[in-house]
């Protein structure tokens, strides 16, 4: 059941993050809804943050404040148990109706990260093979797995030009 759940956002009160995703979590466990609500998520990152003094720390920021990501099937029995959570004032979505997040909104946001694996590195000979540019042949400049993008010198209209592609829109060429 839980192949067909689906990232939802809910709106909670500012600061109640934590404790509305943890309490979540809770119940979830406690009614054995693991199936129907898999994860639930208050994604975050690591900031430096430098005071008047000249010091400087490493803290936990929220991406989103005010919003936890829920993974679920949505059923009038997750809607209930979600929307009851102290601290939830509702899902985002018109008139309180959750509407799911795109497969592109999810990764955009960081809820959940693709891997990709790579078989080529920078100075290989690749084949683009999606896109307007597919079926082109180019030379890898530079990779970044993290950002999810390849720069590939092309020669296009007797000229070198540089592309910059997902990593998953280029293969290697086999010698």
């Amino acid at each position: 059941m839980s192949e067909d759940a689906k990232w939802y956002v809910i709106h909670t009160y500012s600061g109640y993050e934590n404790k509305v995703a943890s309490t979540l979590q809770t119940t979830v466990e406690n009614r054995g809804l693991q199936d129907m609500i898999p994860d639930v998520k208050v994604p975050t990152e690591i900031v430096t943050e430098i005071k008047d003094d000249g010091s400087s720390k490493e803290v936990e920021r929220k991406l989103f404040p005010g919003y936890v990501f829920v993974k679920m099937v949505y059923t009038d029995e997750t809607w209930y148990v979600v929307r009851n959570i102290r601290g939830c004032t509702g899902f985002v979505g018109p008139s309180s109706k959750p509407v799911p997040l795109t497969e592109s909104e999810v990764y955009k946001m960081g809820v959940e990260s693709r891997v990709v694996e790579v078989s080529y590195d920078v100075g290989d000979q690749v084949r683009i093979i999606d896109g307007p540019l597919e079926d082109f042949v180019g030379i890898v400049d530079e990779l970044d797995t993290d950002k999810n993008y390849v720069k590939v010198t092309i020669s296009m209209f007797g000229r070198e030009t540089p592309v910059e592609l997902e990593l998953n829109q280029a293969e290697k060429l086999e010698d």
